[in-house]
């Protein structure tokens, strides 16, 4: 029998931030991004989270599926609709590993890493996913192309014992590396506060009101892969080099040892 989700206990930790009143719990959904894409088209507001016990179609990045196995995971995805450039898209992705990152460590003490851009890592394996997706609205006059809305799916392996036997490798869980098994309420309430605090500070710095450390640099300092790390990357044909930095756009920068310094586009970075 699937554990039950305590959505009482999530929004006492909300009160008085933009997902309070908003967080919507369903046992089984196919996906939680696709719920939440509908829900966007259909006007709900912003701040809207939707979490299942359970995804029987959840996706990641570039088509990939999810294993999403019943009230062992955190299956959520959250609405927001930022006042942001349709250009600025990519640092939702990183000011939402930053959110998974505080939130994971402050519920539980755990420290994950971020695979740029979009991967929660433990000692080289995965223990969760990011997968934002977005809807533009018309050029403006002055040509800037704006985020009608934005859906952030999170996936986080809470609880797994075990995974399938394709996946033992290079899969882990909150519950594998700490030896407790945890509440996901508690985690999703501290994704949650997380997620607040970095679109906050997102939203200031783009209107060129920030106060704190710029988000890519404090992705560099929060991420092992951003700098030094040796990587192949499946783009351009496939190639290997070092990674060197983000550049202005948050892309992820790697010399090659071809002797070019690539921008990596959409991914699929691994080590080398």
């Amino acid at each position: 029998m699937a554990e039950s989700f305590d959505v009482a206990k999530v929004e006492a930790a909300l009160v008085g931030t933009r997902f309070a009143g908003r967080v919507h719990h369903f046992p089984v959904v196919g996906s939680t991004n696709a719920l939440a894409l509908e829900q966007a088209q259909a006007g709900a507001a912003d701040g809207s989270v939707y979490v299942a016990d359970e995804q029987v179609s959840g996706r990641g990045r570039g088509g990939h599926g999810w294993h999403s196995a019943g009230s062992d995971g955190l299956y959520v995805s959250v609405l927001l609709r930022p006042a942001m450039a349709m250009t600025d898209a990519l640092w939702i992705a990183l000011a939402t590993g930053m959110a998974a990152q505080r939130g994971i460590l402050a519920t539980t003490q755990l420290l994950v890493d971020i695979r740029w851009p979009n991967d929660l890592m433990v000692d080289g394996r995965k223990c969760g996913g990011i997968l934002v997706e977005t809807s533009v609205s018309a050029a403006r006059d002055d040509g800037a192309a704006m985020l009608r809305h934005a859906v952030i799916g999170v996936g986080i392996n809470v609880n797994h014992a075990s995974f399938p036997a394709e996946l033992e490798a290079v899969a882990t869980s909150i519950r594998r590396e700490s030896g407790q098994v945890w509440q996901r309420e508690q985690v999703l309430a501290g994704l949650l506060l997380g997620l607040e605090q970095e679109m906050e500070w997102l939203e200031e710095e783009l209107r060129g009101a920030g106060t704190q450390m710029g988000l890519l640099e404090r992705f560099g300092v929060a991420s092992s892969w951003v700098r030094g790390k040796r990587v192949r990357v499946d783009e351009e044909g496939g190639y290997t080099g070092v990674t060197a930095g983000l550049d202005t756009r948050g892309f992820l920068l790697v010399a090659g040892d071809d002797g070019v310094l690539h921008t990596v586009l959409s991914g699929g970075v691994r080590p080398s």
